[in-house]
């Protein structure tokens, strides 16, 4: 049975193994992680969004992943981490998004997920501030990142066009924690030199 036609769109950001500036946006994802592999967790916030009549507004979710070498050798391992507020049907609906189980831009990295290691449901605090961006997952997840600013100093430098599945247009920002501990994944830099980026982001099905 088909999926149901959905839609999402909010603001994104991330924070990254790699050191500062991560590789894989702009070698087609075949660089090799500064660190050999990579670690990284992307957050989402969607401000407006829905999946058949769900309504998913308000929700949050993260996605952790883990590549043991170049990300398009493949094998990562992937889970993903929902908003405790949401209901079963909504947890079900962004489990369904964010694996790519039902299309939209996280299907096409399907063939490179060696390892679905689930979903859990967690408390998931985002703060956005300027060129500030964190998340706290009590346990399993926590990361700062600042926007590194560019001539007008209100803004952010800017990766564009490239291939992400968030965007095609991305912050360049600096990572000045990042903890992660889930899935089997672990990593822990507080080193202030790690990869970020943010950006709004809009998915759909089709």
């Amino acid at each position: 049975m088909a999926s149901p036609k959905w839609r999402i769109s909010g603001d994104y950001f991330e924070a990254c193994s790699c050191d500062f500036v991560c590789p894989c946006p702009t070698s087609g994802l075949k660089a090799r992680p500064t660190k050999g592999s990579c670690d990284a967790g992307l957050v989402f916030h969607v401000d407006r969004g829905s999946y058949g009549d769900v309504s998913l507004d308000g929700l949050n979710f993260a996605v952790l992943l883990h590549t043991p070498g170049a990300m398009i050798e493949g094998n990562w391992t992937v889970g993903v981490i929902l908003d405790e507020r949401a209901t079963a049907t909504q947890r079900d609906a962004l489990t369904t998004i964010a694996s790519g189980q039902g299309g939209g831009p996280m299907a096409a990295l399907g063939p490179l997920v060696g390892k679905f290691a689930g979903a859990e449901a967690k408390l998931i605090r985002i703060e956005r501030n300027g060129l500030h961006r964190s998340v706290s997952i009590p346990g399993v997840l926590d990361i700062a990142i600042e926007g590194v600013a560019g001539a007008n100093q209100n803004e952010p430098i800017y990766f564009d066009n490239v291939g992400h599945p968030a965007a095609t247009r991305l912050a360049l920002a600096k990572a000045a924690r990042g903890h992660m501990h889930a899935f089997g994944i672990n990593w822990d830099d507080t080193s202030g030199r790690n990869n970020g980026h943010f950006a709004p982001f809009a998915w759909s099905s089709a």
